[in-house]
């Protein structure tokens, strides 16, 4: 019924005079949440963080560096809610959640005492409003990749629909207003030229000595060595924008360095899996001996997926790939195809979400890209089941396209708890076992 009432009014309404009642309707919203809730963004530090790539991680790394120097922060990302000690999982598969939910998250936040707040900020939140009255102090621009082109229409108005987050900075009251992006980036000069009190462009080239292994690496900031666990190029280059922001509000470069060095893993980002950890059952760490690297990553775009790989460039790479998700940007399926084709030893395609499209269809559409046939595996259990057991010492299995996404998404809006970490960590424990056995 209401599909049919959407239809029949994209049917009788010009487009324009649609689009306009639209904008207005969702502007309403975010002035009511925010006077509901009374602009709780004026009262704290509020950091934005958008982009294709990375954002998630940037988030985490900002909250970490001003948890360490004194701030009591709350965040909003893919990954989870937090409010000072209090963290949730986000189930919600929004990075950037409607306009009161962000309003009250903040309000609540100020209210526990929280200083600050660093907020993952996108695209499609921009076009229904999400970012409007939302009072910024800074903004970190990480990069633009072709991505949700048949939401947006094209990458210029993808573009556009990112940019509108500069915008939302250079039309706050707060003072001064910060503006951190990669230089290396073609978009950054948009973001560079906003009129606020600091621009500041990052790039790794200016941090030489640095170096990246799928074990962790090191830049150099102010002469401060900064060492993190986390694996590649990109890694590092999300520790920088993060280290440029906190410099920028006064906090050393030892401090920062200290911060980011004692990070953990970030769920669902280039997350390494061990025999052992978290929900493993008691004493199944002893059961066998894991002597190959598995990672878990959201990875969802071809730049991001080769950025993985070649993180592990020295390993012999067993990748489990799904690429895109049902009903959009089909265009990436045979790239990504072709990248985990000229990268990876074994490559096994699977299902991810695929709605109401065949899944068998997304598959081929991957393998279309292919020079060597794929195995193609499509329950993503028995997917990662199948690359656990062909790895071997020294190989690096990488599970790709999910992330902590809670579910897999079927046609009809069928959804499916999912947890790949967990089924990585099941699967896992039970070959272990299985091999510890078959060595008595």
């Amino acid at each position: 019924m209401f599909e049919a009432l959407k239809a029949f009014v994209r049917a009788v309404v010009p487009a324009a005079t649609l689009a306009r009642a639209l904008s207005a309707y969702h502007f309403a919203l975010a002035a009511l949440a925010a006077i509901w809730h009374g602009y709780p963004a004026r009262s704290m530090l509020v950091v934005g963080v958008t982009g294709t790539k990375g954002k998630t991680s940037v988030a985490e790394m900002v909250s970490a560096i001003l948890e360490k120097a004194g701030y009591a922060t709350c965040v909003a990302d893919s990954i989870r809610f937090k409010q000072g000690k209090n963290s949730r999982p986000n189930p919600t598969r929004m990075s950037m959640p409607g306009r009161f939910f962000i309003q009250k998250f903040l309000h609540d936040a100020l209210r526990g005492g929280c200083t600050a707040a660093i907020l993952e900020m996108t695209s499609e939140g921009a076009r229904q409003y999400r970012h409007r009255f939302l009072d910024l102090d800074a903004l970190i621009f990480t990069n633009l990749a072709p991505e949700h082109i048949e939401s947006h229409g094209s990458y210029e108005a993808y573009a556009d629909a990112k940019f509108e987050l500069g915008r939302q900075i250079a039309r706050s009251r707060k003072r001064p207003r910060i503006v951190v992006a990669d230089a290396d980036d073609k978009e950054s000069g948009r973001y560079l030229t906003l009129p606020v009190e600091h621009a500041l462009p990052f790039s790794l080239a200016a941090c030489a000595p640095f170096s990246a292994s799928g074990e962790g690496g090191y830049f150099t900031f102010e002469n401060a060595r900064v060492a993190i666990g986390l694996p590649g190029e990109f890694s590092l280059k999300n520790a920088l924008a993060a280290a440029t922001l906190a410099r920028a509000l006064g906090i050393p470069a030892p401090v920062i360095a200290e911060a980011l060095g004692g990070m953990g893993d970030i769920p669902g980002r280039a997350e390494r899996i061990e025999a052992g950890t978290a929900s493993a059952a008691p004493g199944a760490a002893e059961a066998g001996k894991q002597d190959f690297t598995v990672v878990v990553d959201y990875a969802h775009t071809p730049d991001s997926l080769a950025a993985l790989y070649d993180a592990y460039k020295n390993a012999r790479k067993i990748c489990v790939l799904s690429a895109a998700g049902g009903g959009r940007d089909a265009w990436k399926r045979p790239v990504m195809g072709r990248i985990a084709n000229e990268r990876c030893a074994e490559v096994i395609l699977t299902d991810e979400d695929p709605y109401d499209e065949d899944p068998r269809q997304i598959v081929n559409d991957i393998a279309h890209g292919m020079k060597k046939p794929p195995e193609i595996v499509m329950d993503r259990r028995e997917a990662i089941r199948r690359a656990l057991e062909i790895a071997e010492t020294g190989d690096a299995v990488l599970i790709t396209g999910k992330g902590t996404d809670p579910s897999i998404r079927g046609p009809g809006g069928r959804e499916v708890p999912w947890d790949d970490a967990r089924v990585v960590r099941e699967e896992l424990e039970a070959l272990l076992k299985k091999r510890a056995a078959n060595r008595v």
